[in-house]
């Protein structure tokens, strides 16, 4: 059986962003989640909501396993399936099956993502250190690259600022494109780890039975990131991308900057970064997420990340790793 095949909006936007390529990848969906529940004697559910980077589907075995199953966007699936074959479940859900000749994966299933579990953010902070640790002992492969993300984030900013009919203040995209500097020039390739690229609260989620689980589940950890990019890159970049979010926890403080400050002193302390560092790829990772949404179409979701980065304009990072 398979259920109707759908997507997100914004993975409909890039697939069509991808131009033809793109759009036969939209076209032949269908048909190639068919082919794939044939080939893996796969019962699908439902595809699962707020998906990203491709198709995503619940699914169980002829066995009784509850699987995922995942279509990646053309040319995403082969990087991601390489990083988490390579992890074995450390940091990372298990990759169960690949078929790299239609950037598809089976998946573990894994239970609700800490953004669902609304716990307190402090937690989900620590929570997110706590599995990145896991995630950066994932050896870097051959073929992972090394990318010049700050100097790509700065590019993409100007760029879309310009295209997009400057939607924020010129104050922030100057912050945003000075910290890109910064960070190009102030990032040591000897620290460089194979970093997940986007270890947000929705890409977090819970192991089946992890609450006081023990042996080998204890050592993999409560929680498993999915959706990894996987490229090298200072692990004070992933922990930037922590700071970015919590968008209407600052939108309601009375003291938005203090809070912020206070996250990033420990997000820094659990990832073992320097705070300064985490601040500053934490706002270019604002300013450039609100305005790739902007891009996408996502307009009620950049909006968030662009006005907090307007309020945050005035504040400075915490001074060291152990502030707050």
């Amino acid at each position: 059986m398979v259920s109707p095949v759908s997507v997100s909006p914004v993975v409909r936007s890039k697939a069509e962003r991808l131009g033809a390529a793109g759009q036969e990848w939209l076209g032949r969906l269908p048909a190639t989640v068919g082919e794939l529940a044939a080939r893996w004697s796969l019962d699908l559910g439902p595809a699962l909501p707020g998906g990203s980077e491709g198709y995503v589907a619940r699914a169980r075995t002829a066995a009784g396993e509850d699987v995922v199953l995942k279509v990646a966007l053309p040319g995403n699936g082969d990087r991601e399936a390489a990083v988490l074959r390579r992890a074995g479940g450390r940091g990372y859900a298990r990759l169960l099956a690949h078929d790299p000749g239609r950037d598809a994966m089976l998946l573990e299933a894994l239970g609700a993502s800490l953004e669902q579990l609304r716990w307190p953010v402090e937690r989900q902070i620590d929570v997110l250190c706590a599995t990145l640790r896991l995630a950066w002992r994932v050896e870097p492969g051959a073929g992972d690259v090394s990318e010049e993300k700050a100097a790509g984030l700065g590019e993409l900013v100007a760029r879309l600022w310009e295209e997009l009919g400057r939607p924020c203040p010129e104050a922030v995209v100057r912050r945003a494109l000075g910290y890109a500097r910064r960070r190009a020039a102030g990032d040591a390739p000897e620290r460089a780890v194979l970093v997940h690229g986007d270890p947000h609260p929705g890409n977090a989620l819970q192991r089946a039975g992890a609450a006081g689980g023990s042996g080998d589940m204890g050592d993999l950890g409560s929680f498993a990131f999915v959706d990894p990019d996987g490229f090298r890159c200072d692990p004070a970049y992933d922990l930037g991308v922590v700071l970015r979010d919590w968008c209407a926890e600052l939108l309601a403080a009375a003291d938005p900057a203090a809070l912020a400050r206070r996250y990033c002193a420990r997000i820094a302390a659990g990832g073992g970064a320097d705070a300064v560092a985490v601040w500053e790829w934490g706002y270019l990772e604002r300013v450039s997420t609100g305005l790739y949404l902007l891009a996408h179409g996502a307009a009620a979701e950049a909006r968030p990340f662009l006005e907090t980065a307007e309020i945050l304009l005035g504040a400075a990072p915490p001074s060291s790793r152990n502030e707050g």
